[in-house]
């Protein structure tokens, strides 16, 4: 696999971030496509249904919790069409980032830090938002859903972006706001910062620290507690 060129000055640290709900805040957009796919499709979804598989892979939701099917052929037709319903609902109502995810995409652009979205999400959805949201310039490392073959909770999004950084998995940092996913930066070996953007801090016990939003810290204070 072929890796991003960086700097030797930039191989200290790297950072991994989730995308929804930790770099855009995406959540009520996410949550209605499946509602508007449940009734387009009559299928039931169960109260708390979207706290609990937030940022899950969609193949793995559909059987495995929602119990709607384990065809494969009809698995990924849903997948598909939840996703461009999300993406009609973004191009409808707009979206957001989520507090200091410009500062810190800034600082870590300007001071060489190898960078990567490391998410469950469709390449398509991520695409539109750094389009939408002039970002692109700012993470130019995607690692998406058609990128791995197992979602969160396991470790092989993270693991991939760390590949394609060249950074070894305990120089990462991995952000995020899911359990699934904090399980997943453990299970990589790396450090991982939980974000109380979408869940509670009971939720994210696992992780190494707890902060309210990417807003709530910066880059300089993250490398100074990971390289004391």
């Amino acid at each position: 696999m072929e890796k991003d060129a960086i700097s030797p000055r930039a191989t200290r640290w790297a950072v991994l971030f989730d995308w929804d709900g930790v770099l855009v805040d995406s959540s009520r957009q996410h949550e209605e496509s499946w509602h508007r796919l449940a009734r387009e499709e009559g299928l039931p979804l169960f109260p708390g249904f979207f706290l609990q598989t937030f940022g899950m892979k969609n193949e793995w939701i559909m059987p495995q919790i929602l119990h709607w099917t384990k065809d494969p052929e009809e698995i990924t037709r849903l997948a598909l069409r939840k996703e461009v319903l999300f993406r009609e609902i973004v191009a409808e109502t707009g979206i957001t980032l989520c507090p200091g995810a410009w500062e810190w995409g800034q600082w870590l652009a300007s001071h060489a830090v190898p960078t990567a979205i490391a998410s469950s999400t469709q390449r398509a959805n991520i695409d539109l938002v750094l389009e939408k949201l002039a970002l692109r310039a700012l993470f130019p490392t995607i690692v998406a859903a058609e990128d791995v073959s197992r979602g969160k909770p396991d470790p092989e999004v993270f693991l991939v972006a760390a590949d394609r950084l060249g950074v070894p998995p305990h120089r990462c940092v991995v952000f995020e706001d899911a359990p699934a996913g904090v399980e997943a930066g453990k299970r990589a070996g790396m450090k991982v910062v939980a974000l109380m953007t979408t869940r509670a801090p009971k939720m994210l016990r696992e992780a190494d620290r707890l902060i309210a939003d990417l807003g709530a810290s910066t880059p300089s204070e993250i490398e100074r507690w990971l390289f004391p």
